[in-house]
């Protein structure tokens, strides 16, 4: 089965310094921007705003320090995808994967934009992933043409996330369209996302 919530974690676990510091330095410089600006600290979003930073921070050091060695490029479309039996756990890698790791990008990217229409993330999902490809020929791994159809699908997805979401949230009643509701659901997540890191680092409470 894709794991790639440990595999996730592995990568926090060996960057774990560059993050902590990168965090309290955006948090800090976010603060103080909003006390001078006079603007409204609504917690959720700078809490969205902040994860979209640090999931891209991920993003990079999973496709640029993982498990980098010589691979033959792939420059025909489904070559690869249709080469893993479904259901097996090189299914799960290189296409759940691939698909599920440019999920939150297409919904950061959408719900950043406040986008009701495809093409503009699907264009910047596009971009984001040729240019991962391009690179990855550069220090030892592999162009993948597969690898962009399948990030472009995650992407998709993101966007179609984003829609469902907004779309109940039109729907709900008006006292729980409210910030106040979304900083207290922020703020049991954040507590809730602190203590499986803590967990997962085997500190005991």
């Amino acid at each position: 089965m894709f794991s790639l919530p440990k595999e996730a974690f592995t990568i926090i676990n060996g960057i774990w310094p560059m993050l902590l510091i990168f965090i309290v330095v955006l948090t800090t410089i976010r603060i103080n921007y909003i006390l001078e600006k006079g603007e409204k600290f609504v917690l959720y979003k700078e809490f969205f705003s902040l994860a979209f930073v640090i999931y891209i921070l991920l993003l990079f050091e999973l496709v640029t320090n993982t498990d980098v060695q010589s691979y033959s490029h792939n420059f025909v479309p489904f070559k690869e995808i249709l080469r893993y039996e479904i259901g097996s756990k090189h299914f799960y890698w290189n296409v759940v994967g691939n698909i599920m790791i440019f999920m939150p990008f297409g919904f950061f990217i959408s719900l950043y934009l406040n986008s009701q229409k495809l093409n503009r993330p699907l264009i910047i999902t596009f971009i984001t992933s040729l240019t991962i490809e391009l690179v990855q020929m550069f220090i030892g791994r592999s162009f993948d043409v597969d690898d962009i159809l399948l990030n472009c699908v995650g992407g998709v997805c993101g966007f179609l996330l984003f829609i469902g979401l907004s779309a109940i949230k039109r729907h709900l009643p008006k006292f729980l369209q409210r910030d106040i509701v979304y900083n207290i659901l922020t703020g049991i997540l954040i507590i809730f996302i602190i203590f499986y890191i803590l967990k997962f680092w085997g500190i005991k409470f």
